[in-house]
């Protein structure tokens, strides 16, 4: 029976504790919490006003472009931080400063920044165990310690190139990410779709015309050709 990779026991795990969670919060307040339901709680409460007409209505489109908005400026941010992860080990490696033959600290310091940017899979697992070895010269023998920071030395300006490249490829990726989210919101602003008062603008007569007639039948709304004016009480004689 094969084993669980690491990633998906703590995918495994995550779920079972968020599950457990959830359930014995649940379970708790339903035994702790009061319940005394009446007319009044059982009403339908919507902004806390008493809801009109019927549920079966049409909403403004504006709505769900509001609620698109905030998928693409809000919810899309979160992916800015495992970009921020990245970029800045990236960084991190690049800029790093050569230690002294001797500094043993520094090169295990060094042999950590590059060790974050290796993913931890069995076909890197020589690469991986290189790097965890920076800074430590125990079980090398003394004929060859030398050697062996010769090596951390060219390993160090490989990955110097290595880890600018990487540095810049994933800005390049985060500005066309943030090029697209901007192209988006400049499209909905040309439209007009963030002028909440768009509708009514558009409503309002032009300057100079006559208003509507009224709806509600008070004062004159026509005049006949048998010159009598059509409106709210006695009809007069023009």
């Amino acid at each position: 029976m094969e084993t669980l990779t690491p990633l998906a026991a703590v995918i495994l795990l995550f779920l079972a504790v968020g599950i457990g969670f959830i359930f014995v919060h649940l379970v708790a307040g339903k035994f702790i919490r009061p319940s005394k339901p009446d007319a009044e709680k059982k009403t339908v409460y919507e902004c806390g006003e008493p809801t009109i007409g019927s549920a079966w209505i049409q909403f403004d489109l504006r709505f769900y472009v509001v609620a698109l908005l905030f998928v693409i400026f809000d919810v899309e941010v979160a992916f800015f931080f495992p970009w921020a992860e990245v970029f800045g080990k990236a960084q991190a490696v690049a800029s790093a400063v050569m230690p002294a033959d001797d500094d043993m600290r520094g090169w295990l310091n060094y042999g950590q920044k590059a060790l974050a940017l290796i993913p931890n899979t069995p076909e890197n697992a020589t690469t991986r165990r290189d790097f965890a070895g920076m800074g430590d010269l125990s079980n090398v023998p003394e004929g060859s310690k030398q050697a062996t920071i010769d090596k951390w030395k060219r390993a160090f300006h490989a990955n110097e190139d290595v880890g600018r490249q990487l540095m810049w490829v994933s800005l390049a990726e985060i500005v066309v990410f943030f090029g697209v989210l901007l192209v988006g919101f400049a499209y909905l602003w040309r439209r007009g779709d963030l002028e909440w008062v768009r509708s009514t603008l558009a409503e309002r007569p032009a300057s100079g015309s006559a208003p509507p007639p009224p709806s509600n039948g008070v004062g004159p709304v026509a005049a006949p050709a048998d010159g009598v004016l059509v409106g709210a009480g006695t009809p007069t004689t023009v």
